[in-house]
């Protein structure tokens, strides 16, 4: 297997997410850090296992983007709300109890709503396209036989994997494309893939730990979430 052939075979497509940049507008189809904007009528802000608030951490709109991975396929609107007292189990394999992840099949019968947090200043995200999303090295997704010819070219043709095949990993907020891990990656197993992450912002001043982020991996069989956090 060649460079180029590695490199086409690692390559994915995902949407990454500009943090403001454009006036918002509050309408459908526009997606935000730090604030939920629509649900249907009858839910509310939802509370953690101690009858708090949960923070609003995300509206993400599916519908029209230019990609959305398959396993997200039907699914129009991911809004994310997180318990704070998620800051004392950042070491937990599974976040998903202190997340509370809502999915819509259809924009019909949504109503507006405005939860924010005081932990995230509120801003549009501005979605974008991208075709080469690549893998970290390490945990990042890999397939163990990709990974044995690249070590054997590392040593046959003195290749590296960051200066030669690796062209960009996309560390913002995205849907699709790869965990940007720091470390190694942690696996729920092959039902549960990889569909979103949520990162440490400046922006919007949300800074988790020190510049991790929250990765959302989904079952589509079970409509179930899995949630993970690496950090430097």
């Amino acid at each position: 297997m060649t460079v180029k052939e590695i490199k086409e075979k690692l390559a994915k497509k995902a949407v990454i997410f500009e943090t403001g940049g454009e006036r918002p507008t509050r309408e459908l189809l526009e997606s935000w850090i730090g604030s939920v904007c629509w649900q249907h009528e009858g839910e509310d802000i939802p509370k953690d296992k101690n009858g708090n608030n949960m923070a609003s951490v995300a509206t993400i709109f599916l519908k029209d983007l230019p990609f959305v991975p398959l396993e997200l396929t039907g699914i129009e609107l991911v809004t994310v709300f997180m318990s704070k007292d998620v800051w004392d189990n950042l070491i937990s394999d599974d976040l998903s109890p202190w997340f509370y992840i809502r999915t819509y099949t259809s924009l019909e019968q949504l109503v507006p709503c405005e939860y924010q947090t005081d932990m995230i200043k509120p801003f549009r995200l501005i979605p974008q396209l991208i075709e080469n999303d690549y893998p970290c090295w390490d945990g990042g997704g890999i397939p163990e036989e990709i990974e044995d010819t690249i070590l054997q070219l590392e040593t046959t043709e003195g290749i590296d994997y960051f200066d030669d095949i690796c062209e960009e990993i996309y560390a913002r907020h995205k849907v699709g494309g790869y965990p940007a891990f720091c470390q190694s990656g942690y696996s729920f197993g092959d039902e549960y893939e990889f569909v979103m992450q949520i990162s440490s912002d400046a922006k919007a001043l949300f800074n988790i730990v020190d510049s991790g982020k929250f990765y959302f991996f989904y079952n589509p069989l079970i409509s179930d979430w899995k949630v993970y956090c690496d950090f430097y």
